[in-house]
């Protein structure tokens, strides 16, 4: 099993899940596709985007229930990101889990994330 990370304003993810299937923030809408992380980029990834947000949810995704629409891009510095080419469909979602600001200013991961 593979998982992937999308990190999302709470706000956002109650809406998806009224909606039954989540469509993109705002920079995903811009983009064309939904941006996710796999474990080892989402510390950096937070850090770059997310810096000092609070209301943050860190949502793990199946990468093989996502098939052909999920793929691996380059991006910062030529390492490959996954892109979703489609709305994330509920089912393919394992756990939420929020994700706050520690002490040092720094969203606190849950365990099993590495951290950077």
């Amino acid at each position: 099993m593979a998982l992937v990370y999308k990190i999302c304003q709470r706000d956002l993810w109650r809406e998806a899940e009224a909606l039954g299937r989540f469509t993109g923030a705002p920079v995903d809408h811009a983009d064309g596709f939904i941006h996710f992380s796999t474990a080892e980029q989402v510390a950096e990834t937070a850090a770059r985007h997310f810096s000092g947000q609070e209301s943050l949810l860190l949502v793990a995704v199946e990468a093989a229930d996502l098939g052909p629409a999920l793929r691996f891009e380059p991006s910062r510095g030529g390492a490959l990101f996954p892109h979703l080419y489609g709305d994330l469909p509920l089912s393919a979602v394992r756990s939420v889990a929020d994700l706050p600001l520690g002490a040092d200013g720094r969203h606190a991961f849950p365990a099993e994330i590495p951290q950077a």
